[in-house]
């Protein structure tokens, strides 16, 4: 209880509120511009709160990682192209209603539903994370290895062209995680004779080049796309007779979402699909799908939040990202100096609990700002993409340089980007090399030292119990795609 009044004194700093409103606001914003995801901007953002205290800023982040979830939505309903990758299945009925003359009704259901989603994950974070905190306090280097495996095998079941795909994105990014001088023997690896290259690579301008500047070279191919524009009319709060028709969808919807954003992998887009097809195969007019059925976009918009908060668990009890997005907020909290895990549960609960406030109050924020603004936010994509596009360059140039004031991660940030680029127009998804960028320190050290205790014998890591379920856990993963699909075929 000490600790939760501890959070809770973040209500009190003026400063702190009003950058967790800021973050509100910008991820709304953001999130409505299509193309722009909440990742990008978390990344974007990411150098310009180095300067600032670490609960301000980590709440500006987590705030923003809210709020452009739901932001999302805007543009999926309006002009039917999502502003993340999270509200595409949002498209599919909130359109159609957009098009009928109900785009306020639309709207209204898509914040309500985000709203309920969101403070449903940030309660179950509040319950969940600790208790799995505790549970993994007394994990050593052989757990952290096996926990670490287990989030990479679980790239096989994230969004992308294929499994195999996504496991060759995370070995690229294990890779680049070698990158530098090997502390244990002090050998320099793939340095190429660059002296900038001996600490590493900075996880901060690979997720800016991988995220915006790919982004932003697939978009100057469709600088010249029209998009229909639908004017949106006063945002009316959906009927009553909408709320009773889908309490059920968001009440499901919440748990499959955070579930599924508990899961190492990219939860928003995975959870609105499964919350989407969920919601059609329990609703009585399934026909009406596709067509304008508010289930429709009540059952998806409430799973994609519902994972921001689930995404955190894992993030914040055991180091491990629970999406692209909280990888970000992963590297902010080591940029801190802070260090994710159980240790940080009690070394520092006040500073956690803080971070639930924000992305709490940050929920009730979008929701008023969701419900008031919606007009004017969806007036923010008429913002021509040859006025947008340069406007982020720029920024990205800003932040990549901003961190260590050093034009080598400038070129970094290029390469990357040119890399995504590259990737993304033959099926490989960005995430994957995150993923194993962030988890390849923590895989490289945590091996090295359990060799050490079990004196290079190999075979003893099958002496631990809770080694040998997150390794089973990791096969299962591996082969879930493969046993999805044969299920799918006999069923």
């Amino acid at each position: 209880m000490e600790n939760l009044v501890h959070g809770l004194a973040i209500l009190t700093d003026p400063f702190s509120l009003f950058v967790i409103l800021a973050g509100t606001l910008g991820g709304v914003m953001i999130g409505a511009l299509p193309g722009l995801s909440s990742t990008m901007a978390v990344a974007l953002l990411l150098p310009f709160t180095v300067s600032m205290d670490v609960i301000p800023a980590i709440a500006m982040l987590s705030a923003l990682y809210c709020a452009g979830t739901y932001g999302g939505a805007i543009t999926a309903i309006l002009i039917n192209s999502p502003g993340t990758p999270a509200a595409c299945a949002t498209a599919f009925d909130g359109y159609p209603l957009a098009e009928n003359g109900q785009a306020g009704r639309a709207l209204g259901m898509a914040v309500w539903s985000s709203f309920v989603g969101g403070t449903f994950s940030v309660f179950a974070l509040l319950l969940a994370a600790p208790a799995l905190a505790r549970l993994a306090y007394n994990f050593g280097a052989p757990e952290y290895f096996a926990l670490a495996v287990f989030g990479m095998s679980m790239l096989a079941a994230i969004s992308g062209e294929s499994a195999v795909k996504n496991l060759i994105g995370g070995a690229f990014g294990l890779l680049i995680a070698t990158v530098g001088i090997d502390f244990t023997t002090g050998v320099e690896r793939f340095t190429f004779g660059f002296p900038e290259l001996m600490d590493g690579i900075d996880f901060i301008p690979v997720m800016i080049g991988i995220f915006g500047i790919s982004e932003l070279l697939t978009q100057a191919n469709v600088l010249d796309r029209v998009y229909r524009r639908l004017a949106a009319e006063a945002v009316k709060l959906p009927s009553r007779e909408d709320f009773r028709k889908v309490w059920k969808t968001m009440a499901r919807s919440s748990f499959i979402g955070t579930f599924i954003g508990i899961l190492p992998a990219e939860g928003g887009t995975v959870a609105s699909m499964i919350g989407y097809n969920e919601a059609k195969r329990w609703s009585k007019e399934p026909e009406k799908f596709g067509h304008g059925a508010i289930e429709g976009v009540a059952g998806p918009e409430t799973a994609n939040n519902a994972a921001t908060g689930g995404a955190m668990v894992p993030t914040l009890a055991l180091g491990i990202p629970g999406s692209a997005t909280t990888a970000v907020i992963m590297g902010a909290l080591m940029v801190h100096g802070l260090r994710p895990g159980p240790h940080l549960f009690l070394e520092q609960p006040h500073f956690l609990y803080a971070i639930f406030t924000a992305m709490l109050v940050a929920n009730f924020l979008f929701l008023g700002i969701g419900i008031v603004g919606a007009k004017l936010f969806a007036r923010i994509t008429l913002i021509p993409n040859t006025f947008l596009w340069p406007a982020v360059f720029v920024l990205a140039m800003v932040g990549a340089y901003s961190l260590e004031q050093n034009v080598v991660d400038i070129y970094i940030m290029l390469v990357f980007g040119l890399i995504g680029y590259i990737g993304r127009r033959h099926g490989f998804s960005p995430a994957p090399v995150i993923m194993g960028l962030v988890l390849g320190e923590m895989i490289e050290n945590t091996l090295k030292q359990s060799l050490i205790i079990f004196d290079h014998n190999w075979l003893r890591f099958f002496e631990r119990p809770i080694v040998d379920v997150f390794f089973a856990l990791a096969i299962l993963g591996l082969f879930s795609p493969l046993l999805f699909k044969m299920f799918q075929s006999r069923k």
